[in-house]
């Protein structure tokens, strides 16, 4: 295991590169201009001190990765509606700190779940390990457990680059997963030299294995030597799989893939109309003379010509300039168009008719499909997770996801008044009712504690409970 802990898998070492690419796109900045000569292309035989100084001025405009920043902050506009239903209030407090603080460093579900997504779209998936934290010794109760915090689950962000190898069953579950990270690390403030460790964690369905390869020298002198130095039983094993899930989307919605393509053919044509301009404005003369011209030329000379001698300056008409922004404008409005935001694209090119209200309801009508079915990706990933939480801690709740669905506030009054036009029917099912007004509730009181929540849901249901409608 210590002498393949750090092989790679095929699909991983293939999508390396493009994943750099993904990252560096939507960062955009001085991260993307650090990684720059990746994605300038040079021209055919062009000198390389013409070709460092273009580099030197490069720039990007980054559509691709404000448009991903928009979904995902659209698609969170409103928080999800999370009901643990259960006569078990000890764990209903548990998910309720829970949904507050999801990762042990303040960062709630939703903010942790908006960071899951922004990965889906940029990589095509993202990954969520559950972890419970470790104890030196074996609770002998439940509430032991409890005391020491041993059951106390958090969630673990990963990106792609760092799941480095793993292996699937017949149904596409994961069978064992290795996850590597680096980081720099100092011993003392009197340290000059960051020391690099890389760890490997192996998870299998039942086990964990932690490894590590630093290179400060050993006792013995050695150095870069990998090492086992933690195994155990995780989490999920009571689950029988690996404690590793996956936010997901299909190819038609990893917006990222769509059009990284076109944002680099944006980004050379930019570049090359911006250095045109640039050395438009630096004109070189022409002196039209039958004899050799061999003046010094500048702002502090003069010429003296002959009799039929003419002096000039190159300029461009213009012509070329043109087509290029035409283009640049087409490019940006496809970036647009292929991530469904046709409503933000504009008219098509040499189109510009005024387009209808109808038409613009029409086109974000296609948006708030697309917003949809990322909700449906992200509620799906969120019930895996707390249910499988659930089942571990044994809690005895019923833990359900909903919103993510309604992405317009001003719509809430049609929803009151939907749900009074619902009510008025006298559809004899106090189960309906119930999930009406907790609906209405949650979705008014989004921005909310989860604790106030479930203070208001259990508030509903023991007024149900004591028959009064």
């Amino acid at each position: 295991m210590v002498t393949t802990i750090d092989q790679e898998h095929l699909e991983f070492k293939t999508k390396r590169l493009l994943w750099r690419r993904y990252r560096d796109l939507y960062a955009g900045g001085e991260q993307f201009k650090d990684n720059a000569s990746q994605y300038l292309v040079a021209r055919q035989k062009e000198p390389g001190d013409v070709y460092g100084e273009r580099l030197s001025r490069v720039f990007y405009e980054n559509y691709i990765g404000s448009i991903i920043d928009w979904y995902a902050a659209t698609l969170f506009r409103r928080e999800p509606v999370i009901s643990a239903e259960g006569a078990n209030d000890r764990g209903r407090v548990f998910f309720s700190d829970f949904i507050e603080d999801s990762d042990r460093k303040g960062t709630g579900l939703s903010d942790f779940f908006r960071r899951q997504i922004t990965d889906a779209l940029v990589y095509g998936v993202g990954y969520t390990l559950i972890d419970f934290p470790r104890t030196s010794h074996t609770a002998a109760s439940r509430a032991e457990e409890e005391l020491l915090g041993a059951s106390r689950a958090y969630l673990v962000h990963y990106s792609p680059e760092d799941v480095i190898n793993w292996s699937r069953d017949e149904h596409g579950s994961f069978e064992w997963v290795v996850i590597r990270r680096q980081h720099s690390r100092k011993d003392s403030v009197e340290d000059q030299t960051p020391i690099l460790e890389t760890r490997w964690t192996y998870y299998d369905r039942e086990t964990f294995k932690v490894f590590r390869r630093s290179d400060k020298k050993t006792t013995d002198g050695q150095a870069g030597v990998i090492e086992l130095i933690d195994e155990g039983i995780h989490g999920l094993a009571k689950l029988n799989r690996v404690p590793l899930f996956e936010l997901k989307v299909s190819e038609g919605m990893w917006l990222m893939n769509k059009s990284a393509l076109l944002q680099l053919e944006h980004f050379n044509k930019s570049n090359a109309l911006s250095w045109a301009l640039t050395m438009g404005l630096f004109a070189m003369p022409v002196v039209y003379s039958e004899k050799t011209f061999d003046q010094m030329v500048g702002e502090s000379y003069f010429l003296q010509l002959g009799p039929g001698d003419r002096f000039g300056w190159t300029e461009p008409e213009g012509k070329v300039f043109e087509i290029a922004a035409q283009n640049l404008h087409r490019l940006k409005d496809e970036v647009y168009r292929v991530c469904y935001l046709i409503g933000q694209a504009g008219p098509a090119a040499g189109d510009n008719r005024p387009v209808s209200g109808l038409a613009k309801q029409r086109d974000f009508a296609i948006t708030q499909e697309v917003l949809r079915g990322f909700g449906d990706s992200v509620k799906d990933a969120m019930k895996r997770i707390l249910r499988a939480i659930e089942f571990v801690r044994e809690d005895g709740l019923q833990i359900n996801v909903a919103g993510l669905d309604e992405f317009d506030i001003g719509d809430f009054a049609s929803e009151v008044e939907d749900a009074a036009k619902l009510l008025a029917m006298n559809i004899e099912s106090k189960t309906l009712a119930k999930q009406v007004y907790k609906k209405l509730a949650f979705k008014y009181l989004c921005d909310e504690r989860q604790e106030v929540k479930d203070k208001i849901a259990r508030e509903i249901d023991e007024w149900f409970t004591r028959g009064i409608e």
